[in-house]
């Protein structure tokens, strides 16, 4: 794990300030492995907390599943929401490896996407599961 010192930039950009009311999920990001709205967390409760965005889902150059299986299937359209689905996703298969069609519908429920990719993106997660 890396540590960030307070005030760097880490050009860090997945994971988007939309709605900042905690309603949309496009800034969804894992803390200590839950999900949380980045927009509901007080930069000082997170810290000593391990914190993963989408950019840290990868493993160097080689993609999460998840990541894979959102660009087979075209899982994105403007791709706002995309980061926010991604960490949903993964945590989502982690908790659960072999999740049915009402599941993933449960686990992402708290995600919105405005241009309606929710048929690709619940193709995704069960193409990602096979792969986990």
């Amino acid at each position: 794990m890396e540590l960030i010192q307070a005030g760097s930039n880490i050009d860090l950009t997945g994971a988007k300030l939309i709605c900042d009311r905690g309603e949309c999920g496009g800034c969804t990001v894992m803390v200590d492995g839950k999900t949380i709205y980045a927009c509901m967390m007080l930069a000082i409760d997170a810290q000593d907390k391990q914190i993963t965005t989408v950019e840290g889902l990868a493993d160097g150059d080689d993609l999460h599943p998840v990541q894979e299986a959102f660009i087979q299937h075209d899982a994105m359209m403007c791709g706002f929401c995309t980061p926010g689905f991604i960490v949903s996703s993964a945590a989502l298969l982690n908790e659960n490896s072999k999740p049915t069609l009402e599941e993933i519908k449960g686990g992402l429920s708290g995600n919105t996407c405005r241009c309606g990719t929710y048929p690709f993106i619940f193709d995704a997660i069960e193409t990602a599961s096979r792969k986990m």
